[in-house]
């Protein structure tokens, strides 16, 4: 009888086929680029530079997976589908992909996820936080994902005054520091447009009767 071990021993082998792969991805780059620098250094220049060229290619796939490129290009064009057809190719993102994309890939999962069910998509911009992003405005983007989300709450026809209070201190600490991450101004529209959604946050609006609590 053949032995097909547990479920554990069968998961194990499967991140170990994942984290073979993008190893062997890294070593035929390597080999790429090493053979196109060859074929330069005896001359063949025809054919060096593409070869080069085509390992450093497959090098930026490395650090920069191919899936998470196209997930970005179609969330930039609107198309929150295909963006997740493409992202969803990625299966186990702490194997598959390089460490530094680990924050920027829940950043993207939680865009998508906003565009679906914006409250579902806190844990995915608060995890991307806490993994850390390269670029300042990936993190300000994050931040003032999570002031909407926080707005929201406030807006939450069901939510005690005590919430309330709580989902508006939360928006404005992260609206605070998004602004303070935005240091090219990518967001500038976005956070004056949420600044203005927070000022009418407490301001009160006449109906019949009284008044009532501005909402957004």
């Amino acid at each position: 009888m053949f032995y097909l071990g547990t479920n554990n021993d069968i998961r194990t082998l499967f991140i170990l086929i994942q984290i073979m792969s993008n190893i062997v991805r890294l070593i035929i780059a390597c080999i790429t680029m090493g053979a196109g620098v060859t074929l330069c250094g005896f001359g063949f220049w025809g054919w060096g530079v593409p070869v080069f060229l085509i390992g450093g290619l497959i090098l930026l796939t490395f650090f920069f997976n191919e899936n998470m490129l196209l997930a970005q290009y179609y969330l930039r064009k609107e198309n929150s589908d295909e963006a997740e057809k493409w992202l969803s190719r990625v299966t186990n993102y702490e194997t598959q992909l390089f460490k530094s994309q680990h924050g920027y890939y829940n950043l993207l999962i939680g865009l998508i996820e906003s565009r679906k069910a914006p409250l579902k998509s806190e844990k995915y911009f608060k995890q991307a936080l806490t993994l850390g992003m390269g670029m300042s405005h990936n993190i300000a983007l994050a931040k003032l994902s999570l002031a909407g989300i926080a707005m929201q709450k406030f807006a939450s026809p069901g939510a005690s005054a005590a919430q309330r209070n709580n989902s508006k201190r939360e928006a404005d600490i992260y609206l605070k520091e998004a602004t303070k991450e935005d240091k090219n101004k990518l967001l500038a529209e976005q956070i004056k447009m949420m600044k203005s959604q927070m000022a009418q946050m407490d301001k009160p609006q006449v109906i019949r009767g009284g008044f009532r609590q501005q909402r957004f």
